[in-house]
Parts: structure tokens; sequence; C-alpha cells
């Protein structure tokens, strides 16, 4: 097995981790731009050692935010509570992001983070 074929791998093997439950298939690319996000981003960057796994999640969820990207958020807020990320964290970093990138844009990972993970849940 090839270096490429075997970070595809472990890329799909994350993937499915992390976003277990929703149908990624859904998510509009082509396929070369599927596989390299699946090689490079899931198997290659999200696979450093530099940080936990969590941690890795968290940061892509408060990037998510600042930029308010919100069909990432919905991926990656399930991803989150895929990863056992509280729920009270990803509050929190919505808070705190409201002070630096926006109060909108925090009003608007509220929302999306309660389409995904509701709080009496």
């Amino acid at each position: 097995m090839s270096e490429q074929e075997d970070k595809f791998n472990r890329g799909v093997a994350l993937a499915g981790k992390l976003f277990e439950g929703l149908d990624v298939e859904a998510v509009k690319m082509s396929d070369s731009f599927r596989a390299h996000t699946m090689a490079h981003l899931f198997g290659d960057v999200w696979q450093g050692s530099e940080l936990e796994l969590q941690e890795r999640s968290l940061v892509t969820c408060v990037t998510l935010i600042a930029l308010n990207r919100e069909h990432e958020q919905r991926l990656h807020f399930t991803g989150a509570k895929n990863l056992g990320v509280p729920r009270e964290k990803l509050e929190g970093a919505i808070a705190h992001v409201a002070h630096y990138a926006g109060w909108p844009n925090a009003v608007t990972a509220f929302r999306v983070l309660d389409e995904v993970w509701p709080a009496d849940s």
C-alpha cells in the first residue's frame, strides 16, 4: 500500500468517526477533491500529534464560528459531539468568539448548535 493510500484510508476512518450519522456524501465536491480531502486533511493534518483529537475538533469549530460557516458548523459540531467534546465547551467557545469575530456570528453558531445538538439532549 502506498503512503497516499494509507493516508486516504486513515482519513476515511477518521471522517467516519467524526461524522457518524451524517450523510457526508451530500457534501458536494468532485471525486478528486474528496480524495484529497480524505488523504490530506483527515489522513494527514488531523492525524498530527501536536493536538489531541478533541482539541483539533474544538479549534476547527472555533474557526468555523469566527468565519460564520454555517454548513461546516453543522458537520463539525456533530463531529465534536461524536468525539465527546462537552456541549458546554462549544457554548463557551461561541461566547468567547463573539467578542472577537462578532455577535452575529455567535448568534448564528448558537442556532446551528441547537439544530444539530439540542440543549436538552
